[in-house]
């Protein structure tokens, strides 16, 4: 599978991907910002997301119902999203309103206005998001695992912030940071649909080529150890327990990361996962049960959550825990190794059949590696990982002192005790 990828740097730093996919009738772009959650201070905690809101509030010459009809009004899609290295504005219209997107967007990135009353107005919708996360515990208790997994710093805390920061950013606030954070050097514009790469260049720097600012400060490193055996636990009036049980791991660059989405897909990604079939349908302890991984820059976290019944936390983690010396101690045979690949190649390829998705890839790989990485570079890879590879490295980090748990449970402290004494059982 291969993408037909190609990039330009204007001479101001930012950089114009295109996927030409010349199939379809519609494109979809989106501007990339490498500033996110990890960029801010502690007293700022938020305000990554706190300005992607407001950027759809209005600009010197567009009302917020003036942006949303725009591109609605074309049969399109406006949205935007914020990460933890990463702020994202994008669009998905016919291709024939390609350029009235662009405007638009560059406009919402170049001229917000934030004004005070939308300010306020926002500062009260976001709160209430916050509130809507903390009520649903399969947010929450993730969140709750990345403050244990990264003390003290800024991937540890929540990208929306908290009510008590978002109520005391004002107006300066806003224009500080979006004059220190976004840069063309750390800007990004993608395309992907029925573009063409030169007029689609030459159209941006229209627009964006004049525009100059500083090159910003690289994010905080993660400095502080991998915690030890970190338990937190949450009492809330809740009928049924989550838990996230989780480990720090290396960033996004290593090498080992194809190894450890194997890893990660045979232990709980997919109802044939182990976990799946040992904790849900052989002993019926959960409903729901999942791993994922997460790698950023610098450092990583494979993570494994469930919904359990309070009284039957303490097995549960105790069975987890059984798979993952499973994988330490044995390796995988040839035919789940097997269906764990073609899951993984199949997914890749699945996701990358439509425009968002791969505007979006074509924008992370630049973003990220500063280079395109093709679809088929990773299948290889894939391929070439053996059991004895992931053996390896579940020997490596899959290790007992590591191990970190979160858990929201319908009574303060129920069965913490029983479950630090299971989370802390030997993986050797």
């Amino acid at each position: 599978m291969k993408l037909e990828l190609r990039a330009t740097r204007l001479a101001n730093g930012l950089r114009v991907a295109t996927a030409t996919m010349p199939t379809l009738e519609s494109v979809a772009l989106g501007i990339w910002v490498g500033a996110g959650g990890r960029h801010e201070r502690a007293e700022q905690a938020g305000i990554s997301h706190f300005i992607e809101h407001l950027l759809f509030k209005g600009t010197t010459t567009r009302s917020a119902r003036a942006i949303s009809q725009a591109i609605e009004g074309r049969g399109g899609y406006l949205n935007a999203y914020t990460q933890e290295e990463s702020t994202c504005y994008y669009a998905h219209i016919a291709a024939e309103h390609t350029a009235e997107a662009l405007d638009l967007l560059t406009d919402m990135f170049l001229q917000p206005r934030f004004a005070a009353g939308d300010i306020k107005k926002e500062r009260g919708v976001i709160i209430e998001e916050i509130e809507m996360y903390r009520d649903q515990p399969q947010q929450h208790v993730q969140e709750m695992l990345n403050g244990i997994l990264w003390p003290n710093h800024p991937l540890g805390r929540s990208l929306t912030g908290t009510p008590e920061t978002v109520s005391t950013l004002k107006r300066d606030d806003f224009f500080s940071y979006k004059a220190t954070r976004y840069a063309p050097a750390v800007t990004l514009v993608a395309f992907a649909g029925q573009v063409e790469h030169e007029s689609t260049v030459a159209q941006v720097g229209k627009i964006l080529g004049s525009w100059n600012a500083r090159r910003p400060s690289t994010p905080r490193p993660v400095t502080v150890r991998s915690p030890q055996h970190a338990v937190t636990v949450l009492g809330k009036d809740i009928e049924q327990a989550q838990l996230a049980l989780g480990l720090r791991l290396f960033g996004r660059h290593d090498p080992r990361k194809y190894a450890l989405k194997l890893l990660s897909t045979v232990l709980g990604e997919n109802m044939s996962s182990r976990l799946f079939q040992v904790v849900r349908e052989r002993h019926g302890l959960a409903y729901s049960i999942h791993t994922s991984v997460e790698l950023f820059h610098d450092t990583g976290m494979l993570e494994i959550s469930a919904g359990v019944d309070a009284e039957k936390l303490p097995r549960a983690v105790q069975l987890i825990i059984g798979e993952l010396k499973r994988l330490c101690a044995q390796p995988i045979g040839a035919a789940e190794l097997r269906r764990a690949k073609d899951y993984v190649i199949g997914q890749l390829r699945i996701g990358l059949e439509g425009a968002t998705h791969q505007m979006t890839w074509a924008a992370d790989n630049l973003l990220n590696f500063d280079c395109f990485i093709q679809p088929d570079e990773i299948i290889t890879a894939i391929h070439r990982i053996s059991a004895a590879d992931i053996r390896q490295l579940a020997r490596a980090v899959l290790r007992a002192e590591r191990l970190s748990l979160a858990l929201i449970a319908p009574a303060a402290g129920t069965a913490e005790e029983k479950l630090l004494r299971a989370a802390r059982c030997r993986l050797a």
